[in-house]
């Protein structure tokens, strides 16, 4: 058998088909071996057998990659430097007939750690050969008495946690020190659980240098460990270095976590405890201490310096915003404004932009309004310019992008000097492959649908294109890409081109949701929708079911829910739940009961709408079924949600409001897309939209128009575009390997 294996490995070489060129090794023939010791050569082949189908195909050839050298080499280890190992085990008279059964077993347990490995999924297929190197090597190593610590430090930690663990090799003369090695390597792999790494042996002998080094590279995970009554929390606190004694000092009190975001300013001593001390009761002053501390530590960045626990104090200011300002004002949404917003009255123009930009996901479309009219009347020369010189242009993009969502960007740009302006909108569109994310790519994508100024759409789609061409100047792929996508999408908003952005980019259905693509197996659509148990709430519930009545529907009650189904057409099933009262969360619970209902009757909602205020929307999402692939947000400011419904439901075609949601234009858009399907048709979001036009004039038009429909929603058709270019790159890369 090995020797057909031998000869397949052999002639499966394609010289003309490679970059480079792989050689197999020469196989040592096999010695006669005694027939007490052939059992141990039969479970070594056995093992060997059990690898070549981890991939799923029943033969002898482990394939792990698209790439033949990869698989070639690493078969060649599995059955050519295997079975060396084992003839020379059986050649060498310097080995003790019972160490030849300690060395097979030991090339068995190596295999075995493997196949539990990989199955565990804690392995990759590519570190086979270098387990099985590392293994050769280290039975020369041992055989002469020398340590397997050079061996360990050359390979992965996964490597060398096998050797370590390894029957035959567990009386080396470096296994002791082995464990330090593979510590380190594991710390340098995932830094982000270094204190995890650690406490498995704080006494380490780089136990102090990594602590300090963790003390500047994540103090928070430092912190988070520092107060820990075990081996490691001691070891920290007896560190004598001033950071890490100023976080470990902070651990260990009862509030440290309010002191914790002023860490750099603590550590370099612009501010003391006892300053700190004074506003922690003091709400007001707190929120512009952090405030005072983000704006800081904003102009050290851009001063290539980069503060420690900046992300920790942005935080802090975020959830402190929601907790003084945007939650008060999100309940008193039904009180007159000098009532509502009372709680702004203190806050300075630079406060008030914080509140604004860092509340963008729990904000009242209402609530943001009055939020931004009141940094310019807080300001003695109301000029936009000024205001972001103040917060050092801080989250600037991110302002942009909510201000040209809730239509104030024109307002915020004509508060400024045009040539300005014009400078801020290209840098706003600029730099975007030199993030880590995608993040302010979709901003960008958003933003543009948003805007509706000709010049300021000009001036955009000018600086994309410069951007693309410098990005190709550079080579530099990830602004290739963005850029090129960008363009392409910007460029289809504008009808006079007749761009079919679809095919360009690659992405089926942005114009269209297939009817077929809705149905389930049994040719059934499940729509479900979240309905909520405030006023509003349930007048909402009670006015809907008019437009669905007999004959063309049938109507079933619950104690939680009602269902409403097709008597004609394509059958359709509808399930609502009911709005109970919101005060004692029975509202939520029926939606469980109708959730576990659908759920346990295989019934997967492919159409899901959120009936509802905006503070209801995020309860919407977290219940939201990844079946979904039309989803309406019929809440105020749904538009800001986006990003997280698309991480639920990547491909779903979203339906969402920029401004206001109203129950007109819900009920008009839920009954177009019900009644397009009962007639068996797919959904054309153009042909829709333009039919809804029509039908709405006066006030009801405008709130329409605020509503953006799946095929002009750029941030979702660009991460899907996005996504589809790094697959085709990624396939090109693995065609080129080849």
């Amino acid at each position: 058998m090995k020797t057909r294996l031998l000869l397949f490995i052999f002639l499966s070489i394609s010289i003309s088909s490679v970059a480079q060129i792989f050689t197999p090794t020469i196989p040592i023939p096999m010695p006669t071996v005694p027939t007490m010791r052939q059992l141990n050569h039969d479970l070594i082949d056995k093992t060997q057998k059990l690898i070549g189908r981890l991939d799923g195909i029943d033969d002898d050839y482990f394939i792990i990659s698209s790439v033949d050298t990869i698989n070639e080499k690493i078969n060649d280890a599995l059955h050519v430097i295997v079975d060396n190992m084992q003839a020379s085990i059986e050649l060498n008279n310097n080995i003790s007939e019972n160490n030849k059964y300690k060395w097979l077993r030991g090339i068995n347990d190596m295999l075995n750690a493997f196949v539990t490995g990989y199955k565990a999924k804690l392995l990759k297929g590519n570190l086979l050969y270098d387990i099985i190197i590392a293994y050769r090597d280290a039975i020369d190593a041992e055989l002469s008495n020398q340590s397997i610590k050079p061996i360990v430090e050359k390979y992965d930690f996964e490597v060398g946690e096998i050797l370590i663990r390894n029957f035959a090799l567990k009386d080396n003369i470096g296994i002791a020190s082995c464990s330090d090695v593979i510590l380190y390597k594991k710390i340098q792999r995932y830094p982000k659980k270094t204190m995890y790494f650690l406490a498995q042996n704080p006494q380490a002998s780089f136990a102090d240098s990594i602590i300090i080094s963790n003390a500047f590279k994540d103090p928070e995970q430092l912190y988070n460990y520092a107060a820990a009554p075990n081996d490691l929390g001691r070891k920290i606190q007896s560190v004598n270095h001033p950071l890490v004694k100023q976080i470990g000092l902070l651990a260990l009190m009862r509030t440290g976590r309010m002191y914790f975001p002023f860490l750099d300013n603590l550590y370099r001593g612009k501010i003391t405890m006892n300053e700190i001390t004074k506003v922690l009761n003091d709400s007001l002053k707190y929120f512009q201490l952090l405030v005072k501390t983000q704006i800081d530590y904003t102009a050290r960045i851009k001063n290539n310096d980069t503060p420690l626990v900046m992300k920790v104090l942005t935080n802090r200011l975020k959830s402190k915003a929601i907790e003084f300002y945007i939650t008060p004002i999100n309940a008193l949404h039904e009180e007159k404004d000098n009532i509502r917003f009372a709680c702004l009255t203190p806050l300075t123009p630079e406060d008030l932009y914080y509140v604004a930009v860092l509340g963008e996901e729990e904000i009242y479309t209402s609530s943001y309004l009055g939020v931004y009219k009141r940094i310019f009347e807080k300001m003695q020369t109301p000029i936009s310019d000024t205001l972001l010189n103040w917060v050092n242009y801080d989250f600037y993009k991110k302002f942009i992008k909510i201000a040209a969502n809730y239509n104030t960007l024109d307002d915020f740009l004509k508060r400024m000097n045009k040539d300005n302006a014009e400078k801020l909108m290209r840098d706003f569109v600029t730099g975007l492959e030199k993030t880590n994310s995608l993040e302010d790519a979709v901003d960008v994508a958003n933003s543009y649908a948003s805007i509706y100024n000709p010049k300021i759409r000009k001036l955009i789609l000018d600086q994309i294109e410069a951007n693309l061409l410098q990005s190709e100047k550079e080579q530099n792929k990830r602004g290739l890409t963005i850029y090129n996508l960008l363009n392409i999408i910007f460029k289809s908003m504008d009808t006079t081109k007749k761009i079919d952005v679809a095919s360009r980019l690659g992405i089926t259905g942005i114009y269209e949701m297939p009817i077929k693509t809705l149905k389930d197996s049994s040719g059934r659509i499940i729509i479900q929708q979240f309905f909520y148990g405030d006023k509003d709430g349930k007048a909402v519930f009670n006015s809907f079911f008019k437009y669905y009545t007999a004959p063309l529907w049938k109507k079933v009650e619950t104690e939680n829910w009602i269902e409403l189904h097709t008597t004609k057409g394509i059958p359709i099933s509808i399930y609502c739940n009911k709005p109970l009262d919101n005060e004692e969360d029975l509202d939520i619970k029926a939606q469980e009961a109708l959730g576990r209902y659908l759920e346990e009757n295989d019934l997967h909602p492919t159409v899901v709408i959120h009936r509802g205020h905006s503070y209801f929307v995020g309860s919407t999402i977290e219940q939201l079924p990844n079946s979904a692939k039309v989803i309406l947000l019929g809440s105020c400011g749904g538009y800001q949600r986006l990003n997280e419904v698309l991480e639920i439901c990547p491909e779903a075609h979203i339906i969402s409001t920029k401004q206001t949601g109203t129950g007109t234009v819900n009920i008009n858009l839920i009954n177009s897309i019900v009644n397009t399907l009962r007639q068996n048709k797919n959904l054309n979001w153009s042909a829709i939209w333009k039919n809804l036009d029509n039908q709405f004039t006066g006030a009801k038009k405008e709130s329409f128009e605020d509503y953006v429909p799946p095929h002009k929603n750029l941030g979702a058709i660009f991460i899907m575009a996005y996504h589809i270019a790094m697959q085709q790159e990624e396939n090109n890369n693995e065609q080129t390997d080849e």
